[in-house]
């Protein structure tokens, strides 16, 4: 065991391209943080909700396809109202239930929430600002507000015209900014949809809210099969498609384009919020390579237009998953090829966040934790003599009750309050090391309850803050206890 006597302050910024990750939807169910992290290795910028409010309807709270279960649906959003999950805040709502829960366990584990909301444009502003209280403590939330708003698959869609839904979005986006400014909009409407248009679908209704968001967006799965669950994907069917990488990427980059000449050619961040390949359509092997080749052209470009996208999504019940559900227990998931190509994307240099090392640290430390573009944490030097047979971080007393997310030569690790020691070794099994070679232990502080603390001050909303009184001790052995 060694004491630790020199530590540095760390700011942790954005990477070139943020990834982001879909957990949860109308086609699988939640998945926590602490699964995900040992699968994958690190956080992502972002964890993707998908819930839907639709407050004034039969049935609900309960989700559409229980509420309104019928032998005649034949298609996923065939059902009174969107089959998400339902929203459980809003007037009268219990914060205490979806999707807090889950948006708290993003939260603690050093993640964003990027929350997707498909709300029925009839509500009330009574209704609008209640959301926005109950987002105001969960920092820098993204909210994709109505999303595929030039489609005509969902309930928002069907009961109003486009000009409505798109007023409907500027109205909410207005509400937000006044009642939950820590809350950053994402508009995601078709963009350009075929090579030989200028213009974008709905583009005239549309302009006034892609001059007011926050964030620009697109959904582009280089194949999907949207028939899915009610048939099969076969050659020749009409409930799938399946387009080229080139042609996807092109069309996200004029959509980019197009956005912003109707901004007056300011540029504003996008992302593609849903992205993948089905593997329905492709097979598990050309899905892996489609989503490499894609990433590739936006590392090859490079594409500095293009803020990053969302995996849809971590586990499916179908085939646009990293892993699928396994229909005899929805616990467990089958791990696709695609989880490891993946993996190795995320962890490359060019889609992963940027540190920045400073002075050295006096103690007792203040960190601060923004969100996962914008934390000071703390970085520690640690001395290897080869690969190590041991490695664990113990922290005692004065320590255990802190909530961490711990980084070593590029893997990532969660502490828990109460947590005493964590095994680090994880970090070297598959990446070894040169002897005599420093590494840094690089630590930061999310809110252990997943949400930001009012009394911390006026920054609150943006940003939570921890007090560490000293280091914690380190255990290195580079050799078997007993030879």
């Amino acid at each position: 065991m060694s004491e630790l006597i020199k530590a540095f302050h760390l700011h942790m910024g954005p990477a070139k391209c943020a990834v982001d990750l879909g957990d949860g939807s109308e086609r699988g169910e939640y998945v926590n943080q602490d699964y995900i992290l040992h699968k994958l290795g690190r956080p992502h910028r972002a964890i993707s909700l998908m819930y839907c409010y639709y407050p004034l309807d039969e049935g609900w709270p309960v989700r559409a396809s229980i509420a309104h279960a019928s032998d005649d649906v034949s298609f996923a959003w065939d059902y009174p109202y969107d089959d998400y999950f339902p929203y459980k805040g809003g007037i009268g709502g219990n914060r205490e239930d979806e999707p807090f829960t889950f948006m708290r366990d993003i939260r603690r584990h050093g993640q964003d929430v990027l929350l997707t909301l498909t709300i029925d444009p009839h509500v009330t502003d009574e209704h609008l600002i209640a959301i926005c209280e109950d987002l105001r403590t969960f920092g820098r939330v993204m909210l994709r507000i109505n999303h595929e708003a030039t489609g005509d698959w969902f309930s928002f869609n069907k009961r109003c015209s486009y000009q409505e839904v798109a007023d409907f979005y500027v109205r909410f986006h207005r509400l937000i900014k006044k009642h939950a400014p820590n809350v950053k909009t994402i508009l995601c409407i078709g963009g350009i949809e075929h090579l030989d248009k200028e213009e974008m679908e709905k583009e005239a209704e549309f302009t006034q809210a892609v001059r007011e968001t926050d964030i620009w967006s697109v959904d582009k799965y280089m194949a999907l099969h949207w028939g899915w669950p009610y048939d099969v994907a076969e050659r020749g069917g009409s409930s799938h498609k399946r387009d080229t990488v080139e042609k996807t990427y092109e069309l996200t980059k004029r959509s980019f384009e197009r956005f912003k000449y109707l901004n007056d050619g300011i540029p504003k961040p996008m992302v593609m919020s849903e992205f993948n390949a089905d593997g329905d359509v492709t097979g598990p092997y050309d899905q892996v390579k489609m989503v490499q080749d894609f990433c590739k052209m936006i590392k090859e470009e490079p594409a500095s237009w293009f803020s990053g996208f969302t995996l849809y999504q971590f586990r499916d019940d179908g085939r646009l998953g990293l892993e699928i559900t396994d229909p005899n227990n929805k616990e467990v998931g089958i791990e696709q090829p695609l989880l490891k190509a993946y993996k190795e994307i995320i962890h490359d240099e060019y889609f992963s966040p940027v540190f920045t090392k400073g002075e050295e640290i006096t103690f007792p430390a203040k960190l601060r934790w923004g969100g996962s573009e914008d934390a000071t944490g703390l970085s520690i030097p640690l001395f290897f003599e080869k690969d190590p047979v041991f490695a664990e971080v113990v922290f005692d007393d004065d320590l255990k009750e802190l909530n961490l997310m711990m980084e070593i030569n590029g893997r990532w690790f969660y502490k828990a309050p109460g947590v005493k020691v964590i095994d680090l070794m994880s970090a070297f099994f598959d990446k070894s090391i040169k002897e005599n070679s420093e590494l840094h232990l690089n630590i930061f502080a999310p809110p252990a309850s997943g949400e930001n603390d009012p009394s911390q001050g006026e920054d609150w909303a943006e940003n939570y803050y921890t007090v560490i009184p000293k280091l914690p001790k380190v255990r290195l052995r580079f050799e078997p206890t007993e030879l």
